[in-house]
């Protein structure tokens, strides 16, 4: 019966240790894959981050973002454009387009003079260049809180979770934590996925997430050590 035991113990073992292995090999493929991608073609930037075109124009009234919509689409055809209201009053509208041809932006003013009654012209409208937006400026605003907030959880692992080992759970601790976030935008790299307005919070949130998953990995270790000492 012993024997029996400890083969089944040995077999589910082995499965464990091959599920292992097939995990870690996939998520070693994904990464190559996110590194290569984004070493040759780069990360898929939002329109709000790459270098683009804005016109703005003052309407003097109030307006329908979608009314500015549905000229755009028909002026800019598949193109990838932001309209927003600006100002203090919102009578103006700011469109942002990967590009803005001189004949996009004459049928554009032609379009919303006939609708709202307004006399815009082509030549005391602008076409701004808008540069890109490195991807270090986007990240450099998180990373000194992200960094303390990094360290005090380091610091109350290691104290929480002495008895398993400081330095051994400190490092399965920042390798997992940077292995995830490799992993989360190594796929968005793979999909095509755009870098934009949410891709903080989802890195935050794949962050916390991560440390509840090691959290309760190692309470119940921890819990395990302490039922076998009790029980010696």
């Amino acid at each position: 019966m012993e024997e029996n035991k400890e083969s089944k113990i040995k077999k589910e073992k082995m499965k464990l240790s091959k599920k292992t292995k097939i995990i870690i090999t996939i998520i070693a493929i994904i990464i190559l894959i996110g590194i290569a991608i984004t070493c040759t073609i780069g990360l898929n930037f939002d329109l709000r981050y790459r270098d683009s075109k804005r016109m703005e124009l003052y309407l003097e009234q109030d307006f329908n973002i979608s009314d500015i919509k549905q000229m755009t689409d028909e002026v800019m055809k598949d193109k990838k454009i932001i309209i927003q209201k600006v100002e203090v009053y919102e009578d103006t509208v700011s469109i942002t387009a990967e590009d803005i041809t001189d004949e996009e932006k004459q049928s554009l003013i032609d379009k919303v003079n006939e609708k709202y009654g307004t006399t815009l012209s082509a030549e005391s409208t602008q076409i701004e260049n808008i540069p890109n937006t490195r991807g270090r400026d986007i990240v450099k605003p998180y990373v000194v809180p992200f960094g303390i907030a990094s360290l005090i959880i380091l610091v109350y692992m290691a104290i929480r979770y002495r008895k398993l080992g400081v330095i051994k759970t400190l490092l399965k601790t920042v390798l997992i934590l940077i292995v995830v976030q490799m992993v989360l935008l190594s796929i968005m790299a793979i999909t095509r996925i755009p870098i934009g307005i949410v891709t903080i919070p989802l890195v935050i949130n794949v962050y916390l997430l991560t440390l509840i998953g090691l959290t309760t990995y190692f309470e119940k270790q921890l819990t395990n050590k302490i039922n076998k000492e009790t029980s010696k």
